[in-house]
């Protein structure tokens, strides 16, 4: 735990698994989503734009080898850094043929690398490559993580958001990732319009008895050319409050296991892509005014985690 065990940091879960600081590795590769190109539905989820999630990508023209070289080099240099984890960020990085996902996960065996990290949806967990990953990680001792969006354990909102999975679909890629003993970071997208408190504190209890091991906290910002951007200026949406975002995020925390590691508090995303984007505020504010929250009331990270082994007595 960080910051008088507020919760545990990314960084220092880090440290703990690997001995030393990691840095990431962004990938960013020539794929889809089945949200998109009609196999589900088409435009994909309204708040997703034409870059599928990534910003700080190298030219797509690139190996995937050649990607990863030269942002270890540059990241090695500038951070001293001496281990590193491959990203695979933009839309869902399983959504492709199968020896074409081999060849690229094979091109990431590359010296100084402890871990790939491998982005997608929930209903894009395929037990063909769950297969080859398992050997994979046994021949190179590489560990693999999926990071899975989520967004809300609310199945309506789910809905509204044009996400094309259900609760169902996510308990059920958990449960497979976890059976290969891979490691799950749940993506979450805490004040939408549509949830309530409840719907915060169910979502962070559901990613808690699935067993996740990490966790990135969104707030909803707004990219351009996107279904969320018309709603956004034709009213139909209202936004929370930055100070009901905290107190969300502070809720959030408090019902998630402790050993739960916080990627982020916020997200974010450039200003020339986006029409709202964190109340107008530093990244780094929001998550000085979390930590504050949490440590002006004496709460930390799990302190209402209290539902795991059962809460009536017998």
């Amino acid at each position: 735990m960080t910051k008088g065990t507020l919760y545990l940091s990314y960084s220092e879960y880090l440290k703990d698994n690997y001995g030393e600081k990691v840095y990431k590795l962004p990938v960013k590769l020539n794929l889809t989503c089945p949200n998109r190109d009609n196999n589900i539905s088409v435009g994909g989820c309204i708040f997703c734009n034409e870059k599928g999630g990534s910003f700080e990508n190298l030219d797509i023209s690139l190996t995937v080898k050649e990607q990863i070289l030269r942002n270890k080099e540059y990241i090695g240099t500038k951070y001293k850094a001496k281990k590193f984890i491959v990203y695979f960020q933009n839309f869902s990085n399983t959504y492709m043929d199968f020896e074409k996902f081999k060849k690229i996960i094979n091109e990431c065996n590359l010296e100084d690398i402890v871990a790939i990290d491998i982005s997608t949806r929930p209903d894009c967990i395929y037990d063909i490559q769950l297969d080859f990953l398992e050997e994979f990680k046994n021949e190179t001792n590489i560990d693999i993580i999926f990071e899975l969006g989520l967004q809300t354990a609310n199945y309506r909102t789910l809905k509204t958001l044009n996400r094309g999975h259900g609760i169902s679909e996510f308990v059920l890629a958990c449960k497979k990732i976890k059976e290969k003993n891979f490691k799950i970071c749940t993506h979450v997208i805490i004040g939408l319009p549509w949830d309530d408190e409840l719907d915060v504190i169910e979502t962070a209890k559901l990613i808690s008895v699935l067993d996740n091991d990490e966790v990135k906290i969104h707030s909803l910002y707004i990219p351009k050319n996107t279904k969320l951007e018309k709603m956004y200026k034709n009213k139909e949406i209202e936004l929370i409050s930055l100070d009901k975002y905290v107190e969300y995020v502070v809720l959030f925390l408090r019902y998630l296991k402790k050993d739960i590691a916080i990627q982020r508090l916020v997200g974010r995303m450039p200003k020339e892509d986006s029409v709202f984007c964190n109340w107008g505020t530093s990244w780094w504010k929001i998550r000085d005014k979390i930590e504050n929250t949490l440590e002006e009331n004496n709460f930390q990270q799990g302190d209402l985690c209290n539902y795991l082994d059962g809460i009536s007595i017998i």
